[in-house]
């Protein structure tokens, strides 16, 4: 695969009102093309603020990330946070619209392909309910519709189901593979789970607490397309092993 990312001795220093807070040291790795890549860690070790700084939002204080690109051009970023943060105002339907109004695409040709990406999360009876009326598993699946409808060159995925309790949580993992296999967009997702990161990734990056560094990369050799019954092979519990060595 052809490299998107490089992510060279990336350093995050905070300035607040007790002082300096580090929040990452040294921090360097390649994401590739189409890889999905997770991102473990202790609670509070800077795996946000990495997300962050990818995605631009604030500026590293050490260090360069740089794309694959030509020069002078940005790829496309969609960024999904623990919250689904939809706009209560506008209906499924309209939520999962408004990268493409944005993006100035043709009415009907947005609504095809808003159709298409509802399918894909099996919404279709919820396209006109409004967020209030999603179960928090629902709003989730509408927010990673938005982001991948956006079609962008990279998704960042910020503990995007970690407030949901562990029976959807699991299936929204098994939703978010399905839209994955499908569109095959490079992807980087923190989260604090070892099973859903082996289940998803193509490599897991682990840290270590704050100023986080990264202490181990595990490549994911799990053969694609991966199902829920992938957890309980012998090869997966074997990389679950290593990894829990790996976080202490």
């Amino acid at each position: 695969m052809t490299q998107f990312l490089q992510v060279d001795h990336l350093g995050m220093t905070f300035n607040g009102a007790e002082g300096e807070l580090q929040a990452l040291q040294d921090v360097s790795f390649n994401l590739a093309e189409q890889e999905f890549l997770c991102v473990l860690g202790p609670s509070g070790s800077g795996k946000s603020t990495l997300l962050r700084l990818i995605a631009g939002l604030i500026k590293p204080t050490a260090g360069s990330i740089q794309f694959g690109c030509l020069p002078g051009e940005h790829p496309r970023i969609s960024l999904v946070f623990q919250q689904a943060n939809l706009m209560p105002w506008r209906t499924v339907m309209q939520n999962i619209l408004l990268p493409l109004e944005l993006q100035g695409v043709e009415h009907g040709l947005a609504l095809e392909r808003a159709n298409a990406m509802i399918h894909l999360v099996g919404l279709e009876e919820f396209a006109q309910a409004w967020p209030s009326e999603l179960s928090g598993g629902m709003a989730q699946r509408v927010a990673i519709a938005r982001a991948f409808i956006a079609e962008p060159d990279l998704l960042l995925l910020d503990e995007p189901f970690g407030s949901l309790d562990a029976l959807t949580r699991e299936r929204m993992g098994a939703e978010l593979l399905n839209i994955w296999q499908s569109q095959r967009t490079a992807v980087i997702m923190v989260t604090h789970s070892i099973s859903e990161a082996l289940l998803l990734s193509d490599r897991v990056m682990v840290f270590s607490p704050r100023p986080a560094s990264i202490v181990a990369e595990i490549k994911v050799d799990l053969p694609r397309p991966r199902q829920e019954e992938t957890r309980y092979t012998p090869e997966f519990l074997k990389y679950a092993k290593l990894m829990r060595q790996a976080i202490k």
